[in-house]
């Protein structure tokens, strides 16, 4: 888990020092503290040159490019592991930020076709599959999560590239003749001539979502989307280009098999994934929220663990209504593995807001998020890698809007649509439509909430590119849903954990996300997921993972009410401090910067103790959005103080 930055002057202008690349390292280091690596280089001439990180200098020779990268040592903590690497001939150089799970599965023929190892790090192995296979060859054939840049010397071309789901994050920008590319977006601060902006045609989507899965909330910076590659030339210029289909996957192409059957593919499948995932130099641990998916990840881990060898970590609260401790201690008691509890306080939760969006770098969307955040610091006492259950309810079809989707006229859920309406009846109309229903799933905001809070709101723009991507999905009801919400949900909350854990230099893996548990899932009759009045008596989603998890745990463990990891958020508001920062700073804020209704917002804070939940829910996104508005818009970025 490391981190990557670069640019190159796409008018061949040589770059002249170190300082400015030394400075995007500098800024997110927290994704390498281990080892960093600085390689300028030109498509023009071919020609390439490792400089040092401690210091700016000046750069000899006509080098129109530069790569950087931070190092959290994982596999092979020695130097042999340092990047950016290069090939033996030093024609290619890459840097690769995550793991690859299958990499030693190809060593035995990749030296046998003649390439030469000098590390036993997965990264050298990424080389030579470049080496032998070329770029899409290579990508055919890796499973694992990554972020991954080459410069091709002799082809005079850049290649960067995001894995299928986007677990691993890569942005680029092009800021007058530059061409820029980070992990981490923040970086893009110290480009000349560059200043973070507010793209205000990403605020309808954000609304009503939380996040755009087109774009950034800054104006010129795209997020390269998952499953894609960007290629630059000279002669070219750039494109960008899809490597991965999620419509490859096909649900009627499946084995004959009943329940049981399926349940035992599953922990085969999954088994194996937990077990790649488990390849470490550095020490593991699992993060256990006391659900169903971390549980059945944590089980099959401390299976596969020498004895002693593998640790839990949680966050719990006071509030009991939303402390899951009691899952908690049941799982770890029963594997007997050790566990670690940190608790989250009001205090510990505003104290860091600031600091936490600095890391996310958009708007806290989730309230929980901190949680992760706290998670992240106090783990990196015991480990240095987590393996987390997410990714399992998109997969999987694992929340209630998954039934509502396959059963979207029941009676009670068209009374619940018909009250949540009653105040504009005509909008049931838009329910009729399926397009419309899958989509606005996800929502987390009403339309007509929306437009109280931002003047000029306009629902068709915040939908429109949804709607467009829900069509080009194939299969059912259910399997366009999960296809939807892995690529319009499913990446907001994995670069959530990897903006958390890496501030605290802790990598995340998430086994549910494995190529092959998620092609073998598409093989799951969607009865097995899906059962209506299933044989507990009630609706179950992801059925077939409860179901496993109740021969270990126990039915009452596996059939529980859903909790998820939620916030008591009224409580937190309710804090004496928070309530005067909301007061002092976030209100004062918004009337400045004339986005949203302040009228409504200052009714909110006078009026906290008897806020119903979708207002408290919409007095979050306003204050979170401010927030990250003072972090990244207000500041002198080059000057501010990044101690975070």
């Amino acid at each position: 888990m490391c981190g990557i930055t670069g640019y190159i002057n796409l008018n061949n202008k040589p770059i002249k020092d170190t300082s400015r690349i030394i400075q995007m390292l500098k800024v997110q280091k927290h994704r390498g503290p281990d080892d960093s690596g600085i390689r300028a280089f030109s498509l023009r001439s071919g020609q390439s040159k490792e400089l040092v990180t401690n210091v700016p200098q000046s750069i000899e020779g006509n080098f129109e490019g530069v790569l950087g990268f931070n190092r959290l040592s994982i596999l092979d903590l020695s130097l042999n592991g340092h990047q950016p690497m290069v090939s033996p001939d030093e024609k290619v150089i890459l840097a690769l930020n995550g793991e690859i799970y299958n990499a030693f599965d190809y060593k035995p023929e990749l030296k046998e076709w003649g390439y030469r190892f000098r590390s036993t790090a997965d990264t050298e192995v990424v080389l030579a599959l470049y080496l032998r296979y070329g770029f899409e060859g290579m990508l055919d054939r890796l499973n694992g999560m990554f972020a991954i840049v080459i410069v091709d010397l002799g082809k005079n071309e850049i290649l960067i590239t995001r894995d299928r789901f986007g677990i691993k994050p890569m942005y680029y920008v092009v800021t007058g003749y530059t061409l820029a590319f980070s992990s981490e977006l923040k970086s893009f601060g110290y480009l000349e001539g560059f200043r973070f902006q507010l793209d205000e045609t990403q605020l309808d989507e954000f609304l009503l979502f939380r996040n755009n899965i087109k774009g950034t909330l800054f104006k010129d910076i795209q997020t390269l989307d998952p499953g894609h590659y960007l290629s630059y030339s000279h002669d070219t210029g750039f494109f960008v280009k899809r490597y991965f289909d999620i419509n490859h996957y096909d649900r009627t192409r499946k084995e004959p098999g009943d329940l049981d059957y399926y349940g035992e593919k599953l922990v085969e499948w999954l088994g194996r994934s937990v077990q790649s995932q488990l390849m470490s130099d550095v020490k593991l641990g699992c993060q256990l929220s006391g659900g169903i998916d971390s549980s059945l990840v944590t089980w099959l881990a401390n299976r596969n663990s020498e004895k002693g060898n593998f640790e839990a970590v949680s966050i719990i609260f006071n509030d009991s209504r939303f402390s899951e401790e009691q899952y908690i201690d049941r799982v770890s008691k029963q594997l007997s593995i050790t566990s670690h509890k940190f608790l989250l306080e009001s205090d510990y939760y505003f104290d860091n807001l600031e600091r936490a969006t600095w890391h996310l770098e958009v708007p806290i969307n989730h309230p929980n998020t901190i949680g992760i955040y706290k998670l992240s610091q106090r783990a990196k006492e015991y480990v240095t890698v987590l393996l987390s259950g997410e990714g399992a309810d998109e997969v999987f079809g694992g929340y209630g809007r998954f039934y509502d989707i396959g059963y979207p006229f029941r009676t009670r859920k068209m009374l619940h649509e018909i009250k949540k309406n009653l105040i504009h009846p005509f909008r049931m109309k838009d329910y009729f439509d399926h397009e419309y229903r899958a989509v606005m799933a996800t929502v987390f905001m009403t339309p007509f909430m929306a437009g109280n809070l931002l003047d000029g709101f306009n629902e068709e723009r915040a939908i429109s590119g949804r709607k467009d991507l829900y069509r080009i999905l194939s299969g059912s009801l259910f399997d366009r849903q999960v296809k939807y919400e892995m690529h319009a949900y499913l990446p907001d909350l994995l670069i959530r954990q990897d903006k958390m854990s890496m501030a605290h230099s802790i990598e995340n893996r998430v086994p549910f996300l494995d190529n092959e548990v998620v092609e073998n899932a598409f093989s799951i009759p969607e009865k097995y997921l899906l059962i209506r009045k299933s044989p507990e008596g009630r609706n179950n989603e992801k059925y077939l993972l409860k179901k496993i998890i109740a021969d270990t745990f126990g039915r009452d463990f596996a059939f529980r009410d859903k909790m998820g990891f939620g916030i008591p958020l009224k409580e937190f508001f309710l804090n004496k401090s928070f309530a005067e920062y909301l007061n002092d700073s976030i209100l004062p804020g918004i009337r400045e910067r004339k986005l949203f209704t302040d009228k409504l917002v200052l009714s909110w804070l006078a009026d906290l103790q008897n806020l119903r939940y979708n207002e408290m829910e919409a007095l979050w996104v306003v204050a979170s959005f401010e927030i990250w508005a003072g972090v990244y818009l207000d500041n002198n970025y080059e000057n501010r103080d990044t101690s975070y």
